[in-house]
């Protein structure tokens, strides 16, 4: 056994030797085993090229380049406040930027069922699966607090983020952040509503 520990310290000592210790001032460079790319071979910002007739890294954006979020047939919601940010003329807008439709509610409870029900639960009661693993602070989509929450504010909160919530612009197009809120606000309105929110030529089917 002691002949086992004096060949691992003489192992390391050789190591150490070698190699030297990471940080240290050497008259040469240590020998890198594994560099761990800490010298790559790639450009910086605003740095200078040879390559470049100009000499420049930083390269003229294309002809033809799109935003990374465009959708075919959405060149004229790109440039609406309300459609990409849920605000006109600086302050949270109410209602929606386009018609509901049956397909964007279908759409909209699909990308729920993905991307809000493992925490906000199926009917938005903020009693998702996250919950019984340790989850805190889900909020309840049926409080009078997010049921008078503007349209324009909730887009927002799911755009970027908030509190314990993280932002889900790099997961939902725009055109599915409205779709889940409709479909928000049929959970709401399901949970919420009353009888006289009920069309009059629906109410002799429904029994009422």
């Amino acid at each position: 056994m002691r002949i086992f520990f004096a060949i691992l310290a003489f192992c390391l000592v050789a190591l150490v030797s070698i190699l030297g210790f990471r940080g240290s001032t050497f008259e040469r460079p240590p020998i890198e085993i594994f560099p761990d790319m800490v010298r790559q071979s790639k450009y910086k910002a605003q740095s200078e090229s040879a390559y470049f007739e100009d000499r420049r890294t930083d390269r003229p954006v294309p002809p033809g380049t799109v935003h990374r979020q465009y959708e075919p047939g959405d060149d004229d919601r790109l440039e609406d406040d309300h459609f990409r940010t849920g605000r006109v003329d600086g302050e949270y807008a109410e209602g929606f930027p386009m018609i509901v439709s049956r397909s964007m509610m279908q759409r909209g409870q699909d990308r729920y069922r993905i991307f809000c029900g493992s925490c906000h639960g199926g009917t938005g009661d903020g009693q998702g699966i996250t919950v019984e693993y340790g989850m805190v602070g889900v909020p309840d989509f049926h409080t009078e607090r997010l049921y008078r929450m503007s349209e324009g504010e909730i887009f927002e909160v799911i755009s970027d983020g908030r509190g314990l919530m993280g932002a889900y612009k790099d997961k939902l197009t725009a055109e599915d952040r409205w779709a889940v809120i409709a479909y928000m606000r049929a959970l709401q309105r399901a949970r919420l509503g009353t009888e006289d929110d009920v069309p009059g030529a629906m109410k002799a089917e429904l029994g009422l």
